[in-house]
């Protein structure tokens, strides 16, 4: 009979070397393998952690501090423009509360679907 060669006798898939490695981890778990010393040369042989260089930190408190004040300055003007777009675009042309009553309906599905989908995944 032919069968993948990762399934043993009762066909449930796994690797026979990972089964037996975690079987006789069990045995030997309370156990210390004596190394002579091998793993505090190796330890010690490595170089330090890398620090942060000093002046990064400020810097890049400053660009976002920056950046905040140029999006805080353009936004008045941005937000008069886009309410007046609006306006134009709503109060130029009529429509049916039927028309209203779609569009909420479409945003309200849009907001559950995503809702739906972070909180699946979380």
């Amino acid at each position: 009979m032919n069968r993948p060669a990762n399934t043993d006798d009762a066909g449930r898939s796994g690797d026979w070397l990972d089964r037996a490695l975690a079987e006789r981890s069990h045995e030997r778990a309370g156990t210390y393998l004596l190394d002579e010393g091998f793993t505090a040369r190796v330890m010690s042989s490595l170089p330090a952690p890398a620090r942060p260089l000093a002046w990064r930190k400020p810097v890049v408190g400053a660009l976002w501090t920056a950046a905040a004040v140029g999006f805080a300055m353009t936004l008045p003007g941005t937000a008069i423009d886009v309410t007046r777009e609006a306006f134009r675009l709503f109060a130029g042309k009529p429509f049916a509360l039927s028309d209203l009553a779609l569009l909420l309906a479409v945003a309200a599905g849009g907001m559950w679907t995503t809702a739906w989908f972070t909180w699946r995944r979380a």
